[in-house]
């Protein structure tokens, strides 16, 4: 097996329990004990995971766009909050939109007025949202449940035939050089999906997730009109995404 699927593996069991032992992975991936500590220690240099005598822990609950399966995160709240407000001005009654599951996404879906829409998603808490909100024309792809989110082929080809004119797609990292990045490769191909649906692509992240980068690209910079960010990011970086070719807007 190869290193970055390992390495994809061990992050899958930590989004599952939050920790896991050296013996645990070492056992899962028939690779020695030094493999999965030299694994570890790559992954932490990555700000993906912490260390811990025998082990490891989850670094950010949230870092994925895949939430708890018991209930959200509300880590960054007020960041999350301003980028929502944010995005709530680029939809339109009766616009066709996209959520991408995730924290940011789920603020979006909780700001939204009940009004005619359509929102399409396969985040779980999304769905959980807006099932209440009777104007709001809600489209779920199918799929295999992945804690929080819907994933696999069938959701892909699902929205690949859709027309979608805002997507709000939300990453693990923002980064001038790989671009829009996430961990898990099952959300890849949905993700994908969303670009090439879409008449418009809005990326939302969170001024933590900007110079970050996980293993997998979804999406270059060239692919996203416009990134939704909070306040606090420093000017400095805004104007290096700007210069790369990709507004950031800000409150």
């Amino acid at each position: 097996m190869n290193p970055l699927r390992r390495y994809e593996i061990i992050m899958e069991v930590l989004l599952a329990q939050k920790e896991v032992t050296v013996v645990e992975l070492s056992e899962r991936l028939e690779v020695t004990g030094k493999t999965i500590r030299e694994d570890l220690a790559k992954l932490e240099e990555k700000g993906l995971l912490v260390r811990v005598h025998g082990g490891a822990v989850l670094a950010q609950s949230d870092q994925f766009g895949i939430l708890s399966a018991k209930e959200p995160i509300v880590k960054y709240e007020n960041e999350k909050t301003e980028i929502a407000e944010l995005a709530l001005r680029y939809i339109q009654p009766r616009d066709i939109i996209a959520l991408d599951g995730g924290s940011t996404t789920l603020e979006i879906a909780r700001k939204l007025d009940n009004q005619p829409l359509t929102v399409v998603t396969n985040d779980l808490f999304i769905i959980s949202e807006l099932v209440y909100k009777d104007q709001i024309r809600l489209v779920v792809p199918g799929g295999y449940r992945l804690r929080n989110m819907l994933a696999g082929p069938e959701a892909a080809q699902y929205i690949r035939r859709l027309n979608i004119q805002k997507t709000f797609l939300s990453a693990t990292g923002v980064h001038l050089q790989h671009g829009f990045t996430i961990y898990t490769n099952d959300l890849v191909d949905f993700k994908r999906a969303l670009i090439d649906a879409s008449a418009t692509v809005y990326g939302v992240a969170d001024h933590y997730k900007f110079g970050q980068c996980a293993l997998r690209t979804f999406a270059t910079l060239s692919e996203v009109s416009m990134i939704l960010t909070d306040s606090a990011l420093p000017a400095a970086t805004s104007e290096q995404f700007r210069q790369a070719g990709v507004p950031v807007e800000t409150l």
